[in-house]
């Protein structure tokens, strides 16, 4: 059963908008770091994991505010994390071998403890020069499995139906919903 309302821990814009298209028809009243009186927690994202960081970020915002909280924790998962170096990397490498993915770790903590976790994934390639101006992040280099297109070529719309953030949060809404 869904709470009456949610806190998002996050402090990225980005993030952010994200969660608000994709969780638009969740039937709850969301509160983030704009809209809301108490102080906010800075988390540093310690945890070993996605979901260790996102377990740090729901929890510590949960317990300050009083709200259940949804945090994520996501990445590309490639060897290099710097945008200019990775396109550099994979520039001479065969398209078979530029496979990536994106994941992502969505967290709903409680503030009596309880917690729900759901994760997506995204498979796609990487592409040696950016296309697209939508989207942050590695989306300008990064083609989903399936698409011609980049994720910064996108549509929100398009992006939202196939990206890890929208497949884990989609998968968390059905355990709220349960």
């Amino acid at each position: 059963m869904f709470p009456e309302a949610i806190a998002v821990a996050s402090h990225n814009e980005h993030k952010l908008r994200e969660i608000e298209r994709i969780c638009r028809d969740w039937p709850v009243r969301w509160h983030t770091v704009h809209d809301h009186d108490a102080p906010w927690p800075v988390v540093e994202e310690t945890g070993a994991s996605y979901v260790d960081n996102a377990r740090l970020k729901a929890r510590a915002v949960a317990e300050a505010l009083g709200l259940p909280a949804l945090a994520d924790d996501s990445g590309i998962e490639v060897d290099a994390l710097n945008l200019r170096h990775l396109m550099r990397a994979v520039a001479g490498v065969p398209g078979a071998g530029r496979t990536a993915r994106y994941r992502c770790v969505a967290v709903l903590a409680f503030p009596d403890g309880a917690e729900l976790q759901a994760e997506g994934v995204c498979d796609g390639i990487l592409i040696a020069k950016r296309k697209g101006s939508g989207g942050f992040g590695y989306d300008p280099i990064f083609v989903p499995a399936g698409w011609d297109r980049t994720m910064a070529e996108l549509a929100p719309e398009e992006k939202d139906r196939i990206s890890h953030r929208g497949r884990a949060l989609r998968a968390l809404r059905g355990l709220v919903a349960d």
